[in-house]
């Protein structure tokens, strides 16, 4: 037998067995049997020709393979879904469906709302669930990988291009600033207060060359944390455009001269469904954000 011969309801045991954690919960979900989730599971080790989870005390961890299978299992059934949705919309051009989208807090909060509100008046049989995913390790462009999000709204690093074998583009280019305290009169020898997705390599050199930033005395959960902790005095930040979308009357805004740093935004999805209807659609939305169109 060869992987042609999984059949989708093995792709849906494989993928609540990685989900859940173990064979009674994925049974559970699926309406069956520990034991008829335990010999899916076998079944399907037998036709990839590798040990998917490991099994023990704690249940069912996925295995390299088995996440790597996983991630393959989700994106098959989401292309069976689109393939449902896309033929029912062949002969009126509507697009229809569940879509998926995954983005960091500022572009949840800033970016996507006027282009969902535009896919929804143009495209209201389109059904939009949006994840708000911090933009470290994989960030969204790893949900969209791994089959949980359709397309993300994801940080480009250096060459401005999508990770690994997906597709995007960059829909825009915004620019850091210092961010302190209204009417101080040194804001460069304050403290610093950051936040973990401040890191990339569209910041990492030029925040080297800067002798003037020191260590974060402060980290905070988001860029939202750090604002309002600048707005109570409490230091200052270098923060991307995004984030300084609704600044406090307490906050200034300085620009950082000509060699300030800037950070790529853009979207990605897979080459599979970036040509599907309800993905398209949402792309030539997001596609209207950029500046000057």
């Amino acid at each position: 037998m060869t992987t042609t011969d999984l059949a989708p309801q093995e792709l849906r045991t494989l993928v609540a067995v990685a989900e859940e954690g173990g064979f009674s919960a994925a049974a559970v979900r699926l309406g069956t049997t520990q034991s008829a989730v335990s010999h899916a599971v076998r079944g399907i080790e037998g036709k990839l020709g590798a040990v998917l989870f490991e099994r023990g005390r704690f249940g069912a961890r996925p295995t390299p393979a088995g996440e790597r299978a996983t991630a393959h299992a989700r994106r098959v059934l989401r292309m069976l879904q689109a393939l449902a949705a896309d033929a029912r919309g062949a002969d009126t051009g509507e697009a229809s469906g569940p879509l998926r989208v995954a983005a960091f807090r500022s572009a949840a909060l800033h970016l996507l709302p006027p282009a969902l509100e535009r896919l929804a008046a143009r495209h209201p049989g389109i059904e939009v669930s949006v994840s708000v995913v911090r933009e470290v390790d994989a960030g969204t462009a790893g949900e969209v990988a791994a089959g949980r999000a359709d397309l993300g709204i994801a940080t480009f690093g250096d060459g401005a291009r999508p990770p690994g074998t997906l597709v995007g583009d960059v829909l825009l280019r915004e620019p850091y600033s210092l961010v302190h305290p209204a009417g101080h009169p040194a804001p460069r020898t304050l403290p610093l207060v950051d936040w973990t997705e401040n890191c990339g390599s569209y910041t990492r050199d030029w925040w080297a060359a800067q002798d003037w930033i020191p260590a974060a005395t402060v980290r905070a959960e988001d860029d939202g944390a750090v604002l309002s902790m600048v707005a109570s005095g409490l230091g200052m930040a270098v923060m991307p455009a995004l984030s300084l979308t609704a600044v406090p009357s307490s906050v200034a805004v300085t620009d950082l001269g000509p060699e300030r740093p800037y950070r790529a935004v853009g979207y990605v999805t897979t080459p599979e469904l970036a040509a599907t209807s309800a993905v398209r659609a949402l792309v030539r939305e997001v596609r209207a954000l950029r500046p000057g169109r």
